[in-house]
């Protein structure tokens, strides 16, 4: 009987035998692509499909010869280069937009920051109890609707400047719906954070950073947000008539020289900026509060 010899397989054909070969991974650009895509569909091109809307609706309603305000394309057509170069300076008083703005925003800075250090500290002290909360409320409720321009001949009689009384008048503005929803916040802490404070015998600073801040976060932003807005609105009634080189007073002096298509455009931006100082105070509180205000 004859026997047949099995031959073995050689090492080099076993190991290619046993080889993984991977698979290909799913390109991830078209998904990105797609992302993309509904972020612009959802969030870019409604509000550039309204605004083109309005202002088609603006162009047919005033491109009249006998219509008393500017069209949008003689906007463009007599204030192009206040829409092109912001940041021109030709002089003392004549400088672009850009500057002009960023002068009003330095005292924004100053009123609006002094009004929440001040607005949060006044706030979180009276939230601590209802007695003094009772006491102050009537008050804050009636000077926070005095309007921002009934403030500025005070301000003017007691700082002799025009640049502090500003700064003032954006203070006294922004600082009651701080003051008011900071004491909200901290009245809202639920109990079980104050006994667990009480337990771990935090002293006020501690309670302060480590309880009351995280827990009324939502609110003090909500006040912020509030205040940084009125802050915006105050300062450009206040330059109308303290004078300077800020952008409500570029807009009286427009009024003055009859430059409505200047004026248009100084709220153009004046609108852009309150918008960005929104959502910045609004992304801040975001970040502050880990995600619990919007």
């Amino acid at each position: 009987m004859t026997v047949t010899a099995l031959n073995p397989t050689p090492a080099s054909a076993q190991k290619a035998e046993a080889q993984v070969v991977p698979l290909p991974r799913p390109a991830k650009r078209p998904q990105r692509l797609a992302a993309l895509g509904r972020i612009v569909a959802e969030r870019i091109a409604p509000p550039v499909v309204v605004l083109l809307v309005l202002l088609l609706i603006w162009q047919l309603s005033f491109s009249g010869a006998a219509s008393g305000l500017p069209a949008p394309t003689d906007v463009w057509e007599q204030s192009r280069e206040l829409i092109l170069d912001p940041f021109f300076v030709y002089g003392t008083q004549d400088i672009g937009l850009g500057w002009r703005v960023l002068t009003s925003l330095e005292r924004v800075a100053y009123g609006f920051g002094l009004a929440a250090v001040v607005g949060v500290l006044v706030g979180a002290i009276l939230g601590q109890s209802a007695l003094m909360m009772r006491g102050f409320d009537p008050i804050f409720q009636v000077l926070r609707t005095v309007p921002p321009l009934a403030w500025l001949p005070i301000s003017l009689a007691a700082f002799m400047d025009s640049g502090p009384s500003a700064i003032f008048v954006i203070f006294i503005t922004a600082i009651w719906p701080i003051i008011i929803n900071t004491a909200a916040g901290v009245r809202a802490i639920p109990q079980d954070y104050r006994n667990v404070a009480a337990v771990l015998r935090l002293n006020q600073i501690e309670f302060f950073w480590e309880i009351m801040v995280p827990s009324a976060a939502p609110y003090i932003f909500s006040g912020l947000r509030i205040g940084v807005g009125l802050s915006w609105l105050a300062i450009v009634a206040a330059e109308m008539l303290t004078g300077g080189v800020g952008i409500g007073f570029f807009i009286w002096d427009a009024w003055n020289s009859s430059r409505l298509t200047d004026i248009i455009v100084a709220l153009v931006y004046i609108g852009v900026t309150g918008f960005v100082l929104d959502r910045l105070v609004g992304w801040l509180g975001h970040v502050v509060s880990r995600g619990t205000t919007e």
